[in-house]
């Protein structure tokens, strides 16, 4: 009670100054773009639109704003309610249609949901959140017209602030500008510009979130059409921007980051630990997930499943430092529907498998399957054929897993160079890659040999195919297969047994032997990055 009398003498002392302790209210509210070239990235350092800064302190006990700077102008925009969205421990409605698709686990009591304060935020602005705040959630809603109304920009900014919300997201935008509000399935395009989003996060000093999630509940009808669902700690239903230069800890039930179109971050030290995906944009073949700077750090599916990156459209990467992990035994550390697309920055990706990179992407890109998997912690190295460092990480933190799929990206890689591979000191061997020939010399995936590539130059001891016999025109395009023989008709690399299909002859009568299998003869040591991005399978400990 001190602390709270404390805070209304204080707003009391301040009044007519432009502080108020918010009223109650009944109502309800790491790691040492398509086009070829690849666009330039749309980075951005965060530059506010408004001249003033609405301040708004956490507490228990009481929330204080603060509004000097706008003569008391935003106080009425802020107000709490104990009224947050949550899946509540039924099954069905009092009128006996379904009540949501969530399980036991997914419930929560009326009166654990009450114990929760929603700071609602309903004005256009910026809002420099501090303080904490242990149950509890920040609801920003300008209304359902938002969605098409430029100004409908609301800037959060945390500065050292901390916020624990158990039946829900810890931070919502509800509803906001969208800046591109007529995208859909035929216009999507990877390249999008976020800059004009209504919701942006700014991220200033340190700051922890831990949130909940919303399972999927059904409008009270005949039809199961969606009421809510909100995956994430932090979520949005709209384009998100995210900024720098501070930090963020982000602890997720379910998912971390999430939005329902797309996501940009431009900045920050944020460290995601998520039972499911750790960043997720799921409007399917719509949404982009672009990261254009920062420190990423993702330990994602640490419960049952779980994505590093799960973008329902497309992924692009064009700066930062970006280290995702993924559940080791079913999920990658990135995924993308559309693409992933890796123009620059440093990207390691570890799960159990991988999700391809574009063949257009910008920078060198390794995909990197090992024949079993490879222990938490490992250090993983890459040096170049003179035995000088390109590349080296080792992975920290008690939420570190073992892999069997990594992908490594950095610009210290070059196409048409040889590097090897070392875990935890231990030199690495492949027996399969992607630029090898299948059937008849065309089935591989299409690549791009680099302008001066002189088969000749390529060391002896990596896969003679990867010479540059690997079935394209002397332009650099592919070849098409045979008009006799139709693409679903061939069989790939690695189930192939030696015969051809429709009674085909090998090219002169034989087959090259590290075609047969899909394998080179021998395992090699010498990881040529043949194209922009590459693929290698098989990888074990090089046989001294």
């Amino acid at each position: 009670m001190k602390k709270l009398l404390s805070l209304l003498l204080c707003a009391a002392l301040l009044t007519g100054c432009g502080s108020n302790v918010v009223p109650e209210s009944t109502g309800t509210a790491p790691i040492s773009a398509t086009a070829s070239p690849p666009p330039a990235p749309i980075t951005q350092d965060y530059i506010s639109r408004f001249d003033y800064v609405t301040r708004i302190t956490l507490s228990d006990e009481g929330i204080l704003v603060d509004d000097l700077d706008n003569g008391n102008k935003n106080l009425d925009s802020v107000f709490v309610t104990h009224d947050i969205i949550f899946y509540e421990n039924r099954d069905v409605y009092e009128s006996g249609n379904p009540y949501g698709e969530g399980t036991d686990a997914d419930k929560h009591t009326a009166e654990e949901a009450a114990a929760h304060t929603v700071v609602n935020i309903t004005k256009p602005g910026a809002y420099r959140i501090d303080g904490s705040l242990s149950a509890g959630q920040l609801r920003i809603d300008l209304g359902e017209d938002a969605c098409d109304d430029p100004d409908a920009v609301v800037e959060l900014i945390l500065h050292n602030a901390d916020i624990t919300c158990t039946v829900a997201p810890a931070i919502v935008f509800l509803n906001t500008y969208e800046c591109d509000g007529s995208s859909s399935a035929e216009t999507a395009r990877p390249d999008v510009d976020t800059s004009a989003a209504g919701a942006n996060l700014i991220l200033e000093g340190n700051n922890t979130v831990s949130g909940s999630y919303v399972a999927k509940i059904f409008k009270d009808k005949d039809g199961e059409k969606k009421l809510w669902k909100q995956d994430g700690a932090i979520y949005s239903y709209m384009s998100m921007n995210v900024f720098g230069p501070g930090a963020l800890v982000l602890n997720a039930a379910n998912e971390g980051l999430d939005t329902e179109l797309h996501l940009t971050l431009n900045g920050g030290d944020i460290t995601i630990h998520s039972q499911n995906d750790g960043i997720n944009t799921n409007e399917d073949g719509v949404s982009v997930t672009t990261i254009n700077g920062g420190n990423l750090t993702i330990f994602a599916g640490l419960g049952a499943e779980g994505d590093g990156i799960d973008s329902n459209g497309y992924l692009v990467i064009n700066g930062g430092i970006v280290f995702a992990s993924a559940k080791p035994a079913s999920d990658a550390g990135l995924d993308s529907d559309l693409g992933s697309f890796i123009h620059g920055g440093t990207v390691v990706a570890m799960g159990s498998a991988m999700d391809w990179a574009e063949s257009d992407s910008g920078q060198v890109t390794l995909n990197l399957q090992f024949a079993s998997q490879q222990p938490a912690g490992t250090e993983i190295r890459l040096t170049a054929e003179d035995g000088s460092d390109l590349f080296s990480f080792t992975p920290k933190g008690e939420h570190v897993r073992g892999f069997t799929g990594l992908i490594l990206s950095a610009p210290s890689l070059k196409q048409g160079k040889t590097c090897h591979v070392y875990i935890d000191g231990v030199l690495m061997a492949y027996t399969g890659t992607d630029v090898r020939r299948g059937p008849g010399g065309f089935v591989g995936r299409p690549g791009r040999l680099p302008e001066d590539f002189d088969p000749e130059q390529v060391p002896e001891d990596v896969d003679p195919v990867q010479k540059g016999d690997r079935g394209f025109r002397p332009d650099g395009g592919q070849m098409a297969p045979p008009e006799n023989i139709s693409p679903e008709a061939m069989v790939p690399p690695e189930a192939f047994d030696g015969k051809f299909p429709g009674g085909m002859e090998p090219p002169e009568g034989k087959l090259p032997e590290h075609a047969e299998g899909g394998h080179p003869a021998e395992p090699s040591t010498a990881f040529y990055m043949h194209d922009m991005v590459n693929f290698f399978s098989g990888i074990t400990a090089a046989v001294a």
